[in-house]
């Protein structure tokens, strides 16, 4: 059976509904805890591709998280190997910077439910095409990244210019949270409350709209992470 590696930065961020389509296609996987201590391997040892999820971190935070400097040779290894990566939220931000892009503090936190726009590119790509002009995903991200040299930028929201990009055919950072489901928010919102309240968000509203958002939501990510599922058992076939 084919099988990828997933890094984890937190409880709170696992792979979601990304779990089902890889379960659905046949494909494995195998967390590396790097919240609980788990060395990051130094290879793609035999992987079929590598899923980078996100956590309260910053990439700018290599002294305090050097961890974070193995995974971003993980992600060299599995470019360079032609293995499909996929990043989200801070895992985005990781291959961002692995691609030579910036990856800063925005000017406000973007938490909760908010519209993002895709692109013309979009319509084309072989993730994203077909879901319209306009989603609505979950947010959790206060940092955010230019647009990696040679990438197609292929979301924007109104605080965020890149919310989403592909380099060539196996790389894709994915900002928003296209993932989540309702555990994994009620989770959030009880790891990262705090954060919330700092930045003026309201617990009640984000909680209200899951009933609202969540059901489209999860109908994109199948579609969307069904792609790259069947991406990966075709790459690596």
């Amino acid at each position: 059976m084919q099988s990828v590696w997933v890094l984890q930065h937190t409880p709170s961020e696992t792979l979601g509904t990304i779990e089902d389509a890889l379960r659905s296609h046949g494909i494995g996987f195998e967390y590396i805890e790097t919240h609980a201590g788990r060395p990051v391997p130094g290879e793609m040892a035999g992987k079929a591709g590598l899923i980078v999820m996100g956590g309260p971190m910053g990439v700018y935070e290599e002294a305090q998280y050097p961890f974070l400097r193995d995974e971003m040779r993980l992600i060299e290894s599995a470019l360079s190997a032609g293995r499909p990566v996929l990043g989200v939220c801070l895992g985005s931000q990781l291959l961002a910077a692995v691609l030579g892009a910036e990856v800063r503090k925005g000017k406000r936190k973007e938490l909760g439910w908010h519209a993002v726009k895709l692109t013309e590119s979009a319509e084309h790509d072989p993730l994203f095409a077909g879901l319209g002009s306009e989603i609505w995903p979950f947010h959790w991200h206060g940092d955010i990244f230019s647009l990696p040299r040679k990438a197609v930028s292929l979301a924007a929201s109104e605080w965020t210019a890149c919310q989403a990009f592909r380099l060539g055919e196996n790389a894709y950072g994915i900002l928003f949270h296209l993932e989540v489901t309702q555990e994994q928010i009620s989770s959030m919102l009880s790891a990262f409350g705090e954060e919330l309240r700092e930045a003026g968000g309201d617990t009640g509203k984000i909680t209200a709209e899951i009933p609202v958002r969540l059901p489209a939501l999860k109908e994109m990510a199948g579609e969307v992470f069904g792609r790259w599922a069947l991406k990966l058992a075709a790459t690596c076939a």
